[in-house]
């Protein structure tokens, strides 16, 4: 019984510790993608 709530809470682990990187990857993602595009835009903003 020790070895399966062991499993368990190591299946729980790994399926938590899968999402929080998988949203930190789309955060990071988003910050590399957007802030550029962001910029690009001010910057024909300005010129036109």
């Amino acid at each position: 019984m020790a070895r399966f709530i062991d499993d368990l809470a190591g299946a729980i682990y790994d399926f938590f510790k899968f999402i929080f990187k998988s949203i930190c990857y789309l955060f990071a993602g988003m910050l590399i993608v957007g802030v550029p595009l962001y910029l690009i835009a001010l910057a024909f903003k300005m010129i036109n």
